[in-house]
């Protein structure tokens, strides 16, 4: 399955969740730069991802539901930070956007996310939606893993 989406920084002070969000865990057990492989605990459900190399703002991805304790023990065995955030969805036009509020390493950061059908499908950008960094890998998960978003120079 192909995996097509637009990345952007949230202004803070433009946006204001409609919905109530749902708190995110995930690892990363590979981060090479051909493959990741994630683990992520959703609530009572877990899953495990693999995504393939980003050309442009398409990737391979397939995701598999897994056993909640399964996922437990393999965040366990992630070499690094894991990331915690809260997901928000909003309706925008005919599209979903997930706005994601970092915690914990990377507090601070609001990222939203909007999943295209092709490259060139034009989308209505919201007022809170700033710079788009959709080919910027250090807004990419796995990058905030090992380089968290507290760490970077201001």
């Amino acid at each position: 399955m192909l995996e097509i989406e637009r990345k952007f920084l949230v202004d803070a002070s433009q946006w204001h969740p409609t919905t109530s969000g749902e708190k995110l865990i995930q690892g990363y057990l590979s981060t090479d730069k051909n493959r990741v492989v994630r683990v992520r605990v959703k609530g009572e459900k877990a899953f495990l991802t693999i995504k393939g190399r980003s050309e442009r703002i398409t990737r391979t991805e397939m995701e598999y539901e897994i056993p909640l304790g399964d996922a437990l023990v393999l965040l366990e065995m992630c070499p690094d930070h894991p990331i915690v955030k809260t997901r928000y969805k909003e309706k925008v036009a005919d599209k979903i956007w997930e706005i994601d509020v970092f915690e914990e390493q990377n507090t601070g950061l609001l990222l939203a996310e909007v999943e295209l059908l092709d490259e060139n499908e034009m989308v209505e950008i919201p007022l809170w939606a700033t710079e788009e960094v959709s080919t910027n890998e250090r807004y990419f998960n796995a990058y905030l893993s090992k380089h968290p978003f507290k760490d970077w120079e201001k």
